[in-house]
């Protein structure tokens, strides 16, 4: 054969080739979007990446786009569906804060239980030296979950307290997320390898394959004492929270201590998560002790995350603010929901309901505060309030409904939180508590936003904060 036409036969094959396996890739990936993504946009844009950019589509796909993090789970322990309950909870309350209560049973598949907010925390302030010396008292155990944990100076303090309470003989065990705890290199984590304290990275590796999305964070914050009482909130583990030694970009915050039955709920979330990364349970008194103090009120723990097969925060959140009569009240540093929420909290409004929502007046990441700007108008337009928290950068989680219904934790009300980001809050159905977490959201209402300062920015700002918004899932 002339050696032209046998180049050009070669070439032919090697095009065919190329696009079948082309369209086999995409297909498949067609097919599997079509099965396995919820969100119609997605599945569109996906799809549409497939077949538009050959192979690089497919693979990015492959690399980002299947939650592998849900199988592993399911794997590890032994969940099946995990979907919506079909059976009811019981009930301790009366008229809508009820019928929530069954609502969210059903949602989490969690009991209600007795528990007791025992101290609210204003910042790193008063909650560091109060945790501080909870883990130099503790007997048995110190279980320890944080998005961020610093190796300044109040960090290094926070390692040797594990360090000493390791070296006495009390179990600890300390999670650190692979993203926000230092992705290329956690200070905090070798430090404390160091000391010989069991410690994890979760949903950490260097390698591409093993490593399944940047985007899954551990964004729990969780400090467990002797299986007794935790310390739950927003609060990290960073000098950044301790205002009073005047750190260049502080942080407020609130953080929560907590008694009662209801803590084991904690425990659970953290022993999933440990025993997700390192396949080590936790069992036994340690652990688990079989007595607790009395709570108050009823109480639950809600984890969420990509591992489950239901959105049950976002369900959460959108039942409560179906179920609020007369007031809502959201303090948040990040405010970017999807349109569900934005919807509800309209519709909450439009029915009469005092919806109060607490923004920081700046927010210290720059492209999500230029999207909250882009996101709040049909809000306003709707008879919602929202308010500008002053200085310093408030990173504060607070939700009241009705002035019986509270939220706490460590989620944000934005995509991150509500999709990808594994969470953990507890819902508390206690008059009381709510109208003290009342008093603090109110307290950091300083400027109103009102329409006409949304619809006077100029052009070229609107534009920018618009296209700051499309990032939203990222954010």
């Amino acid at each position: 054969m002339d050696p032209a036409a046998l180049i050009m036969s070669l070439a032919d094959h090697g095009a065919l080739l190329l696009t079948v396996a082309h369209v086999a890739s995409a297909g498949a990936v067609s097919v599997h979007a079509l099965f396995q993504k919820r969100d119609v946009p997605a599945a569109i844009g996906w799809i549409g990446l497939a077949w538009l950019s050959p192979f690089f589509g497919p693979i990015l796909y492959l690399a980002l786009g299947i939650n592998r993090v849900k199988r592993r789970a399911q794997r590890l322990r032994g969940e099946n569906d995990g979907g919506l309950s079909p059976h009811r909870t019981s009930v301790a309350a009366d008229g809508p804060a009820g019928s929530l209560q069954v609502a969210v049973g059903r949602i989490t598949r969690a009991r209600i239980e007795a528990g007791t907010v025992a101290a609210i925390f204003d910042c790193g302030d008063e909650a560091y030296p109060r945790m501080l010396a909870a883990i130099d008292e503790a007997k048995g155990s110190i279980a320890l979950s944080t998005f961020i944990f610093r190796t300044d100076e109040l960090g290094l303090r926070f390692i040797e307290a594990l360090a000493c309470a390791h070296r006495r003989g009390v179990a600890v065990r300390v999670l650190i997320d692979g993203f926000g705890g230092g992705f290329l290199f956690s200070r905090a984590y070798h430090r404390l390898r160091e000391e010989g304290v069991p410690v994890a990275r979760y949903l950490h590796s260097l390698l591409p394959w093993k490593m399944p999305l940047l985007d899954l964070r551990l964004h729990k914050k969780i400090l467990m004492i002797d299986g007794e009482r935790v310390f739950l909130g927003g609060l990290n583990i960073g000098g950044e929270n301790v205002l009073a030694t005047k750190p260049p970009e502080p942080v407020r915050d609130v953080h929560f201590l907590i008694e009662g039955p209801v803590v084991r709920q904690a425990m659970e979330s953290f022993h999933d998560d440990w025993a997700f990364s390192t396949a080590e349970t936790l069992e036994g008194a340690t652990w688990y002790p079989a007595t607790h103090r009395d709570g108050k009120a009823p109480a639950r723990v809600i984890s969420s995350g990509p591992d489950q097969s239901v959105d049950q925060l976002m369900l959460t959140l959108l039942s409560a603010i179906n179920a609020a009569t007369t007031s809502l009240r959201i303090a948040t540093p990040y405010f970017l929901p999807d349109e569900q929420v934005i919807t509800a909290l309209q519709l909450a409004a439009l029915r009469g309901v005092e919806v109060h929502i607490v923004i920081p007046a700046r927010n210290n990441h720059r492209l999500m505060g230029w999207a909250m700007q882009a996101h709040i108008r049909p809000l306003l337009k709707a008879g919602c309030h929202i308010w500008r928290s002053p200085p310093p950068f408030d990173h504060s989680k607070l939700a009241t409904v009705d002035e019986s219904w509270c939220l706490i934790g460590s989620a944000n009300w934005d995509a991150r939180s509500l999709r990808l980001n594994f969470e953990v809050t507890m819902e508390f159905y206690d008059r009381e508590l709510a109208q003290r977490l009342n008093g603090i959201i109110d307290r950091k209402r300083d400027r109103a936003v009102t329409i006409e300062e949304i619809d006077g920015r100029w052009t070229i700002v609107k534009i920018r904060d618009a296209a700051a918004r499309l990032l939203m899932p990222y954010l």
